[in-house]
């Protein structure tokens, strides 16, 4: 019988109780990774990082002299998957989901740990890396929120768009269909609610079903229809309608 090869992992953590607890977790309940690293700060990290080259990577979000984009800063010639542990932030949580990564937030709980490696295992062993470390780093060092890019989870695998290519966004079961502004349309594999969550402006919610960019706004009418440049109408619900005509005063 073949064996699986573990996972070679580091764990990049400030507390020392925090690494025992992992490194606890995973010895217990995630047999397939081995940790064979730590370290405390980026100092220690980043030189770190090059020299072992592992595949799997448990990083803090802040950590004294830096933070885990300052360390995917500095690692961008590597590849290697990372699984963020953070204290719960709307900033840092916004940036991670945009770029479908993996996250745990503290205290860690071993289901969502054994769920986010599991995943990892699973792009490891079909061959499926994609470097969402780029796009991190990138998006982090971008002051403008149009030009971010979000990573969409398709059938078929991932797709990167810039956000304002994105022209609205359409609830559609347990999917979203993303119209884009060049005519094409992307089926993601998440909640409309998702997107409500991780877009900043200039999207915001007009109804139950949409997501719009405000700035591909043609024209609207007081019958509650807003016109896109793509030519869709779509309705402005009353819930909805304060917040979409305050951004045109």
């Amino acid at each position: 019988m073949m064996t699986l090869q573990k996972i070679k992992s580091v764990i990049v953590e400030d507390e020392l109780a925090a690494r025992e607890v992992l490194k606890n977790y995973l010895s217990k309940y995630c047999p397939q990774v081995e940790v064979i690293g730590e370290a405390q700060n980026i100092k220690e990290a980043v030189p770190l990082l090059h020299e072992l080259n592992p595949q799997l990577v448990f990083l803090d979000v802040e950590m004294p002299f830096g933070n885990a984009f300052d360390v995917l800063e500095a690692c961008k010639d590597l590849h290697f998957e990372t699984i963020f542990v953070t204290a719960f932030s709307e900033y840092s949580l916004r940036a991670l989901n945009q770029s479908a990564a993996y996250y745990l937030l503290k205290p860690i709980s071993i289901e969502e740990l054994i769920v986010a490696v599991n995943k990892v295992q699973h792009q490891i062993m079909n061959h499926e890396i994609f470097n969402r470390n780029k796009i991190i780093v990138e998006n982090f060092h971008e002051q403008k929120p149009e030009k971010q890019q979000v990573i969409l989870p398709t059938l078929e695998g991932f797709e990167v768009v810039k956000m304002e290519e994105i022209v609205r966004l359409r609830g559609n079961g347990n999917f979203t269909d993303l119209h884009l502004n060049n005519g094409s349309k992307k089926m993601v594999c998440r909640f409309l609610k998702h997107f409500s969550e991780i877009l900043p402006l200039p999207f915001i919610r007009v109804h139950k079903s949409h997501i719009i960019n405000i700035n591909c706004v043609k024209s609207y009418n007081k019958g509650g229809i807003v016109t896109l440049n793509d030519g869709a109408e779509i309705e402005v619900s009353p819930t909805y309608k304060e917040e979409f005509l305050r951004n045109f005063k």
